[in-house]
């Protein structure tokens, strides 16, 4: 399950965010500091090529693949030197799998804090580029006298000494221009700044008309970030809602397919995920992996044992499997491949797995 950790200043909006995604009702208050404890939610991701093949096959049951928020309490200036909530909060970020930035975009008279998402920025990426010099002059300091007895600690002493270099002038280490292969490297660091960023611009009921060009100025500012426009308030009162009900509320205030769609989108783009597809009469069920990953590490993902004890994969994209309405028609016709290990599952792809332990 990928983890997904909210950051930003006090009162941006990350507890009612939390909520719009996994449906919760996490207490969200205009002060700093209404979250204390991280909140932990967890959100099914909606597929309708799950629904249409678990029709297909009259599953008894269907279980969509699912995400992992976590609300984190805010952070404040001088959150690397203890401020705030200070430790805590890093050490639940450091967690995560990816960043999620909230910015607040929106001028509330009752509710403190800054409106202007660029400052929020700074702010936060200073914040995290200052944990990580710590931690990683730290870790330099350690590996260095290491190396003096094992040549082998060498690259994991430069690969840091390039990190210093970067995050000393206060930049994190995405916005450091370094190759994949460098920021491969430097994962064993558990550098916060080397995860992937997200920006989820925070605005209000009367910039929903004009979304794209709040949200226009993080865009520019993050580069490649994936960044998304959301009236987080009202995503969060629509997820209160019956599931019925919530298309027609989403629909009437502007908001499109609403948050978690949104957000997903976003999210899967960022960390490079994809979904394969199992189905049968117990069963049809969605499971996430990352862009590149073979049958034999997709069958990982379902189970240790068929990973180890892979044979091969019956594939069938989910489209012709639906549209020959069986398995077992799907194979009359020629449709369903038989997959080595090696094979690089695509997007989409139905499943079913042989292997013996």
């Amino acid at each position: 399950m990928e983890r997904f950790g909210f950051v930003g200043l006090p009162n941006s909006g990350k507890t009612s965010l939390h909520n719009a995604l996994a449906g919760g009702d996490a207490v969200a208050a205009p002060h700093a500091f209404s979250t204390k404890t991280a909140n932990v939610g967890v959100a099914r991701v909606a597929d309708e090529r799950l629904d249409a093949l678990a029709e297909m096959s009259r599953s008894r049951r269907t279980v969509q693949a699912t995400v992992q928020f976590t609300d984190i309490g805010g952070l404040v200036s001088g959150a690397n030197r203890g401020e705030g909530l200070g430790n805590a909060f890093l050490g639940h970020i450091r967690d995560t799998d990816a960043i999620v930035y909230v910015l607040r975009s929106f001028a509330d008279d009752d509710i403190a804090g800054d409106d202007d998402p660029l400052n929020s920025l700074q702010v936060l990426e200073t914040e995290l580029a200052l944990a990580d010099l710590e931690s990683a002059s730290r870790q330099l300091d350690k590996l260095t006298r290491a190396a003096k007895g094992d040549p082998a600690q060498r690259a994991g002493c430069d690969l840091l000494a390039e990190a210093v270099a970067v995050l000393s002038d206060g930049v994190p280490l995405y916005r450091a221009g370094f190759d994949a292969g460098v920021r491969e490297g430097l994962r064993p660091f558990f550098m916060i700044t080397n995860k992937p960023v997200l920006a989820v611009v925070n605005i209000g009921e009367d910039q929903i008309a004009s979304a794209a060009e709040v949200a226009e100025p993080v865009r520019a500012e993050l580069g490649d970030a994936q960044v998304v426009a959301l009236c987080v308030q009202l995503e969060a009162e629509a997820a209160q809602l019956d599931e019925s009900e919530r298309p027609e509320m989403l629909a009437a205030l502007g908001l499109g397919s609403g948050a978690l769609e949104q957000f997903l989108g976003a999210a899967y783009q960022l960390l490079g995920l994809r979904t394969f597809l199992t189905t049968g009469e117990k069963e049809s069920r969605a499971w996430t992996f990352r862009v590149g990953a073979s049958a034999a590490e997709c069958g990982g993902v379902v189970h240790s044992d068929i990973q180890r004890g892979f044979i091969r994969a019956d594939t069938v994209a989910w489209d012709q499997l639906l549209e020959a309405g069986s398995w077992s028609e799907a194979r009359r016709r020629g449709l369903v491949r038989s997959e080595g290990k090696h094979y690089t599952v695509a997007d989409g792809d139905v499943m079913e797995f042989r292997f013996n332990v």
